[in-house]
């Protein structure tokens, strides 16, 4: 190994063959923050119900806003990653959403808190299209599953250390002391990365395995409307976006309730709530992420739709779990049932933009990322919201509304299916096709 392969190389610097794997590094923990920050609030919700009287509607919609407003925005975010800078974007939003996670600490009002967390969403919107865009343009087909698998787990590791800390420190101090902590943080860590990452060309990973220069021209972002029309005649695509709607809601109405759920019918204190709901299903998601990385990425070599078909697989898995979760009455099992959903949960999640990016011309990868996140989140809002109402107006318990959301999932395992062997096939054909056409039009 060479010695310059050994270190960190700066943003200027060529690049050995091992920093595509300090690139995900990198963003690995920038996504710890983006995910601890939009934690948080889930850990301390029953701290503002004392002390502001919410009720859980009201808490549903807190929480929700961020999801809405990340959402909506999302397909701004993704034309704006295939057009700009993504180091700017990444580190310009970590930035800005640090900023807002502090300012969190000073509400106190309902549209306070709807507010501050709908401009934390603003600002993490833009992270994920750029940053899985630039994961793309470092690693090619055989290693991308298990670039971005690995950087997964750092939404699992930020989830975990959201909730938890969130509750610690909640307790330790006062319920706005987190915020502001991992607020100053995030500004920390971007001032420090701004020296090590590196923004590839288009579409480099590629060019540099055919033999091509990484600095030809880049391809060219398409506008929204012609991208729109491309995604009709793509069906896999439609139908992964689809499964991510219902996949994400079901992931969301778990992290956002469980520690409520816990600490309400559990009796457990706001440190170990938010540890309980989040660490056992998140450290199997890690296992599951990574395991589902390196499933994918040979059943890619095998079949087209391999990495879609991975994902089937982890929904399925989960489905039983997610119905036991609901219904366990000690700890000890819904620990199981919990744990044994985020290992199934993590082979599904280690391929949500792998799969999508097989099947889009590699230009468009950041706005497909933007629209799936704005389907996906809009679900994840409308679910989350949903349990609130349903346990505030409706005689409905947390376990039952927990439960229920296994058809949801039973729904995504068949939609993957279908996407995988039907269509995924001729979708990624066309979609390699084209990729070529333009790379030999623009060396010429």
């Amino acid at each position: 190994m060479n010695v310059e392969n050994k270190v960190l190389p700066t943003a200027k610097a060529l690049p050995g063959p091992n920093y595509k794997w300090w690139v995900v590094g990198m963003l690995w923990f920038i996504c710890f923050f983006n995910y601890a920050d939009r934690m948080a609030v889930n850990a301390v919700s029953t701290e503002l119900q004392d002390e502001y009287k919410f009720t859980d509607e009201q808490i549903g919609l807190i929480i929700s806003s961020f999801m809405w407003i990340y959402a909506i925005t999302a397909p701004l975010a993704g034309q704006v990653g295939d057009r700009f800078n993504r180091k700017v974007l990444i580190l310009g939003g970590l930035f800005v959403w640090s900023v807002v996670t502090a300012a969190t600490a000073y509400c106190s009002k309902v549209w306070h808190f709807v507010f501050v967390r709908g401009s934390e969403g603003l600002g993490e919107t833009f992270y994920f299209p750029a940053t899985m865009s630039l994961v793309s343009d470092y690693h090619t087909k055989k290693t991308r599953s298990r670039a971005m698998g690995l950087h997964q787990t750092s939404v699992y590791a930020g989830t975990i250390g959201g909730t938890t800390l969130a509750g610690y420190l909640a307790e330790l101090y006062d319920w706005r002391s987190p915020f502001i902590v991992f607020g100053i943080c995030g500004m920390v860590l971007g001032v420090v990365l701004m020296l090590f990452l590196r923004e590839p060309g288009r579409n480099e990973a590629e060019r540099l395995e055919s033999g091509a220069a990484a600095d030809e021209v880049d391809p060219k972002a398409i506008p929204l409307r012609r991208f729109l029309g491309e995604l009709l005649h793509t069906p896999s695509a439609l139908l992964l976006v689809a499964a991510f709607f219902g996949a994400n809601s079901v992931g969301l109405v778990f992290l956002s309730w469980m520690p409520k759920y816990l600490k309400d019918n559990f009796e457990m204190s706001l440190t170990m709530a938010g540890f309980s709901s989040s660490f056992y299903l998140q450290v199997a998601s890690i296992i599951g992420s990574v395991i589902g990385g390196v499933l994918a990425d040979r059943a890619r070599l095998l079949h087209p739709g391999g990495r879609i078909l991975t994902q089937s697989l982890g929904a399925l898995l989960g489905i039983p779990f997610i119905y036991l979760s609901g219904l366990a009455t000690d700890v000890v099992n819904l620990v199981m049932y919990l744990t044994l959903f985020g290992l199934a949960k993590g082979i599904y999640d280690a391929n949500i933009w792998a799969s999508m990016y097989d099947v889009v011309h590699p230009s468009r990868r950041a706005t497909m990322l933007g629209l799936a996140n704005m389907i996906g989140w809009f679900g994840a809002g409308c679910g989350t919201f949903g349990i609130g109402v349903a346990t505030t107006r409706l005689n409905i318990t947390m376990g039952q509304a927990l439960a229920s959301t296994s058809v949801i999932y039973a729904v995504v395992a068949i939609l993957l299916l279908v996407a995988g062997l039907a269509f995924a096939p001729r979708d990624i054909r066309r979609a390699a096709t084209a990729a070529d056409a333009e790379a030999a039009a623009l060396t010429h």
